[in-house]
This record gives C-alpha cells, structure tokens and sequence, in this order.
C-alpha cells in the first residue's frame, strides 16, 4: 500500500513539472515571437466592430491593437481579460484605446 501512495505522488509531481515546463514554454514562445503564428487581424476585427455605431473607427483602432498584441478578445463587448496586451493600451487620457 505504502508503494502504491509513494508511486501516486511521484506521478502527481511529474504531471505538475511537466504541466509548468509546458506553461514557460509557451509564455517565452509568445514573448520572443519565433515561431509565433499570426491571427486574421481584419476578419477578427470585423467581428468585434460588428455592432458599433462608428465602424471605421472601431475597425481601425481594433487593428492596430491587433497588430500590436496579435490578440482580439472574443465577442463585440468586452472580455478585455482574455487578452491583456489588447487591454493595456491606453490613449493619451488614460482611456481605453482598444474596442
């Protein structure tokens, strides 16, 4: 029994190391940007700015944050947290930028 409760938790720390070393992986692969696979900036854009009343503004601040993070939240509103680069950029009054 007692090797059993021994193996079990060997398991369990490989899984999180191996888990974690995924993690960093994929964060130093996005940070340094080789390899990194571009988005449809325009098509996801023309999603986002779907529903606003000021399309072309909305379409042209969208993609050049796109352009910038290669991030464009789901949806038309909102969801600012799924891609945090796209919700950093502010304008010069400390306001929001992005759609």
């Amino acid at each position: 029994m007692a090797i059993f409760r021994t193996t079990l938790l060997l398991l369990l720390i490989l899984f999180c190391l191996t888990t974690y070393e995924i993690q960093v992986h994929a964060a130093e692969g996005a940070a340094g940007g080789e390899g990194a696979v571009k988005i449809d900036c325009r098509g996801r854009c023309q999603g986002r700015c779907s529903k606003s009343s000021r399309t072309n503004l909305c379409l042209r601040a969208c993609n050049n944050c796109c352009s910038r993070c290669n991030c464009v939240p789901p949806g038309t509103h909102g969801n600012h947290h799924l891609c945090p680069c796209y919700a950093s950029i502010t304008t010069r009054g400390g306001r929001l930028k992005c759609p």
